[in-house]
């Protein structure tokens, strides 16, 4: 999809029923939902042979892989639709699978307990996403995104800025929950440790990317700069990159004080995912060419944050279910039982590290110069300051399970060597993506630029497919 959609140079449509944009619900494809869905669907495949190896650890491993299909429809659901209504029906369909998930071991009461946190305060955010949804249909008689984008350009009423304005506040806390950004962050940490761990992997690698996909799509295509909130959308975009400077900087910090390593790592997350955010908000900044430096660089942020913590969630279930603890006390120098994977784990904290030659260097370096471009230093300075936060939580890991010397002999499991040489594989494209990072840096601009400026397109090829005779019950031509 990814290939035909930059083959075309445009966006792809896919219609259900048959039934045009605006008369029924069609999967709108551009660079953006297509460069994500395609890194879901490349790093779901390593999950997937994972949960082959960790299912052996698993009750009833059907149910979990029934569960686990459904949370990746569910996540590429939310990525193609191009209907707000539609987003919302498959929110459910991942969100009732990670209920599920995060429940899975339901013989342990924490993890009840951290499902039960996820599933009601799930459920009120994603009711708060329909209410947005309802709202957004009473004022433009249209839950198409691409007609929403153009009827919000078009239209300009104070009842209907009002409205708009309430609809995207109730949608921006509920993927600001589903991205598990500063305050509703809280769910991320109880559910990583309890999941099983190719879920964990799922939740910060993955699922995390769906809440910051929404964000995008509603603030540069729905309510871009030339809509019915622009007067309020630099405002939005200011709070959301201040969340995003908080959650870096207050979970680069909670990371020290940790001796769960899923925990940990899930503090990591959440701070990357801080780091997103505040290159995701550059839109307010005035010079095109400088919010598309800062939006090339979140691209290539979510990429190389979701391999890196998708590799070392991974990496932590071989030492679990090796050391029979996540406690990092208790895996002291487990990694010298698997050098591979210690490698992989290594390679990966030093592309969050931001070091050269890995790729994460490259995204926050775009993120940082965009801002500095735009005489903002407080943000580069921001960066740099959570990375700087973010070392002694990396150094802890890599000191006490790979350099400390073992307390006791730990067994191997069986057909775990494969694990280790799939971990090592992924770890190593970190590597190969930023020796070639300049070569396919152009990709990168042309996906930020068909987010920032392609709304256009977005809305043209949405009008392409609808036929003459049905003009006329659009609400406006």
């Amino acid at each position: 999809v990814l290939y035909y959609v930059a083959l075309e140079e445009k966006p792809l449509i896919y219609k259900y029923g048959g039934w045009p944009p605006h008369f029924g619900i069609v999967y709108e494809i551009d660079l953006f939902n297509a460069l994500l869905a395609a890194l879901v669907a490349w790093l779901m495949l390593p999950i997937i042979l994972y949960s082959n190896w960790y299912s052996r650890y698993l009750d009833e491993a059907s149910w979990y892989y029934t569960l686990l299909l459904g949370l990746e429809t569910g996540i590429l659901g939310c990525l193609y639709t191009g209907d707000a209504f539609n987003l919302f029906v498959m929110l459910e369909v991942l969100s009732i699978s990670t209920y599920g998930l995060v429940a899975y071991h339901r013989n342990r009461a924490e993890a009840v307990e951290a499902a039960a946190k996820y599933a009601l305060i799930g459920a009120v955010a994603t009711t708060m996403y329909f209410v947005a949804v309802v709202l957004l249909y009473s004022g433009f008689s249209t839950v198409n995104m691409a007609y929403l984008a153009l009827l919000s350009s078009r239209l300009e009423t104070p009842s209907l800025k009002y409205l708009s304005l309430v609809a995207v506040s109730l949608a921006l806390w509920t993927f600001t929950f589903k991205s598990a950004i500063f305050p509703n962050h809280f769910w991320l940490v109880d559910a990583n440790p309890e999941a099983p761990t190719p879920i964990s992997a799922a939740l910060s690698g993955l699922v995390e990317s769906v809440g910051i996909y929404a964000v995008a799509r509603f603030l540069y295509t729905i309510f871009g700069e030339r809509s019915v909130l622009i007067e309020y959308r630099e405002v939005i975009l200011i709070v959301l990159l201040t969340l995003g400077a908080i959650s870096g900087v207050v979970c680069a910090l909670m990371m020290m004080y940790q001796r769960d390593i899923k925990r940990l790592l899930a503090y990591s997350a959440i701070s990357h995912t801080g780091i997103i955010y505040m290159g995701l908000s550059a839109g307010f900044l005035i010079s095109e060419d400088v919010v598309k430096i800062a939006m090339t660089g979140t691209l290539v942020h979510i990429v190389s944050h979701c391999i890196a913590k998708v590799v070392l969630f991974m990496a932590s279930g071989v030492f679990i279910e090796t050391a029979g603890s996540r406690d990092l006390d208790e895996m002291s120098g487990i990694g010298k039982v698997y050098p591979l994977t210690s490698v992989a784990v290594i390679i990966s904290f030093l592309s969050l590290a931001g070091l050269i030659p890995f790729v994460g260097f490259y995204s926050k370096l775009l993120i940082a110069l965009g801002y500095i471009s735009a005489g903002f230093v407080l943000v580069p300075v921001l960066v740099i300051v959570i990375t700087a936060l973010s070392i002694p939580g990396y150094m802890k890991v890599v000191s006490s399970v790979i350099f400390s010397v073992p307390r006791r002999t730990y067994g191997k499991p069986e057909r775990s060597s494969w694990v280790e040489v799939m971990l090592l594989l992924m770890a190593i494209s970190l590597i190969v993506l930023g020796v070639i990072f300049w070569y396919i840096m152009p990709a990168f601009e042309k996906t930020a630029l068909s987010l920032i400026k392609g709304v256009d397109i977005y809305v043209q090829v949405a009008h392409e497919k609808i036929p003459g005779e049905l003009w006329k019950w659009l609400p406006l031509k």
